[in-house]
């Protein structure tokens, strides 16, 4: 990155995640870093990376130029009113909560820094995962390189206008938990005439991860792979039958559209 400070309120999964990525591609960088968590355990084990641990969420924001805040949605407000006079319009905030908006930010902060909204995903975890962002209009080309770099060594990072951060929570945010289900269901079945959880598992598993990089990297369309898959008079047919004849397809857009709906509910 560079030397610019690096603050994160909150020492949970997503922090550390995000942290992990950026001191695997330069352990380095331990020394740009801070966090505070009123849980004192969590922020240690992230001092124990070398990182700077903090006594509050003011002291953090007075020494960092650019602040993550990875918390919850509902202890917003009390972090960010700690932390309104430590901040100048300088400062860049980057949010992870869903439903924050850019706005929501500069109001309770009172003021017009660059704020960064992301929507990341839970694989992030293991490198692997698909984050969204969102720039303010007044963040600086550096700075938001520096942003997307925190998110994208710990995945994919992509940019989307903030009309779309909502509707893209369906889409990264919350999807990995559609497709456990839809694994669970494969593995259930499995398990139902006969075979070894753990072989379904496994066969599940490679499937799900080989048909991603089909996706990604075969240049076909989904549309395309599925008749690739689906022999005339085959197996895949018949259970695609079976999936179509019961909508599965328009139950998904169903679930999304809800999805985007209770998060726009929740915004602010």
């Amino acid at each position: 990155m560079n030397n610019k400070i690096t603050g994160f309120i909150g020492a949970g999964n997503m922090a550390t995640a995000i942290v992990n990525g950026i001191l695997k591609h330069d352990a380095n960088e331990a020394e740009n870093l801070a966090v505070y968590d009123t849980a004192k355990d969590k922020a240690e084990l992230m001092g124990q990376k070398g990182i700077a641990v903090l006594g509050s969420c003011k002291e953090l924001a007075q020494r960092s130029d650019i602040i993550v805040l990875a918390v919850k949605p509902q202890n917003y407000p009390e972090v960010l009113s700690d932390i309104k006079d430590a901040v100048t319009e300088s400062t860049v905030i980057v949010t992870i909560a869903a439903g924050i908006s850019i706005s929501y930010i500069r109001t309770r902060l009172e003021k017009n820094c660059p704020v960064v909204r992301v929507m990341p995903n839970t694989p992030l975890l293991l490198g692997k995962g698909a984050s969204a962002l969102c720039p303010s209009e007044n963040i600086s080309s550096e700075d938001l390189e520096l942003v997307q770099r925190m998110f994208a060594y710990s995945g994919k990072a992509v940019t989307l206008p903030e009309e779309m951060m909502n509707a893209v929570i369906a889409v990264n945010g919350s999807s990995p938990a559609y497709f456990y289900l839809f694994a669970k269901a494969m593995i259930d079945y499995a398990v139902s005439v006969g075979i070894e959880r753990e072989t379904a598992l496994a066969l599940v598993c490679q499937t799900m991860e080989g048909s991603a990089e089909m996706l990604r990297s075969s240049g076909d369309s989904p549309e395309t792979l599925i008749e690739k898959v689906s022999s005339k008079g085959g197996t895949t047919i018949e259970a695609l039958k079976v999936l179509n004849d019961r909508e599965i397809p328009q139950a998904i857009a169903d679930a999304m559209a809800a999805c985007t709906k209770r998060a726009e509910e929740l915004g602010a």
